[in-house]
């Protein structure tokens, strides 16, 4: 296998929870583009990144991470390999991030790499709920 065929990534979701059905697939709960949240900072226990790669062949090395809107700093971050034997192969993931602290409202980003090549990067929103007020 000395051919390597870099695969595609078909799938990219954050989401607060990944289950697997006793058939295999797979059931993503909570998809997440925003968090409104009533007060900063605050702790997301878990954060699953579910990724799944295709129509490769070889190893690879993967690297998932979120970082803060200053697009620098990293907040969670996991690496590990990957291998497709064939190109009808698949391989999916859940990446969990555990305990990731969001300190400040604004647009976080999250990304995918494969072999230290940005595959995807998309936004994470955390919003403030607005103050309430209180009639007097």
């Amino acid at each position: 296998m000395s051919d390597k065929i870099l695969p595609d990534l078909q799938a990219c979701v954050l989401c607060e929870e990944v289950r697997q059905e006793m058939n295999g697939n797979f059931m993503l709960i909570g998809v997440l583009g925003m968090l409104t949240v009533p007060a900063l900072p605050i702790t997301a226990f878990k954060l699953c990144l579910f990724t799944r790669w295709c129509c490769g062949v070889g190893k690879f090395k993967y690297h998932h991470r979120v970082f803060l809107p200053d697009n620098t700093s990293v907040i969670a971050s996991s690496q590990g390999q990957l291998q497709l034997q064939s190109v009808e192969d698949h391989v999916t993931q859940v990446t969990v991030f555990g305990n990731v602290q969001f300190q400040q409202a604004g647009t976080h980003w999250v990304e995918a790499l494969l072999d230290d090549e940005l595959k995807l990067r998309f936004p994470l929103i955390i919003r403030m709920i607005p103050p309430t007020k209180t009639p007097a």
